[in-house]
């Protein structure tokens, strides 16, 4: 019984510890890992809007074979990233052929900066710890 007891304790004071470094962090940096972006913060939405900050379009097709992800899962996700106005999105035909295009918007490279400017903020503070 002891032992788990003391099992329980160094897990109670490991979850104040950590709940301590995430106040410390936010103090001295102004940011932690709860403010990230939550929109962007997401895997496929992150490379999608990655992607796009090197490059002036990608069509559908280009940003799925990039992501190695399937058509619907591309499609939820731009989808959510274009209700936010962070990404445009242009169709058209290439002859009968259909053709999707996305870009950056400005709120979308603003949304990014901001990103990884926290994303630096909390890699700092933690090698600093």
């Amino acid at each position: 019984m002891a032992k788990s007891s003391a099992i329980r304790q160094d897990r109670a004071s490991r979850t104040r510890d950590a709940a301590d470094s995430n106040t410390q962090l936010h103090a001295k940096e102004g940011a932690v890992a709860t403010d990230l972006d939550r929109l962007i913060h997401e895997r496929i939405r992150l490379g999608i809007v990655s992607a796009l900050a090197v490059n002036r379009s990608l069509t559908f097709n280009e940003l799925k074979a990039l992501l190695k992800t399937t058509d619907g899962n591309l499609s939820v996700h731009a989808r959510k990233l274009e209700e936010a106005d962070y990404i445009a999105c242009t169709k058209s035909f290439d002859g009968r052929l259909p053709k999707t295009e996305y870009r950056l918007a400005s709120a979308g490279r603003r949304a990014l900066e901001r990103y990884l400017n926290h994303m630096e903020a909390l890699i700092r503070a933690t090698r600093e710890r």
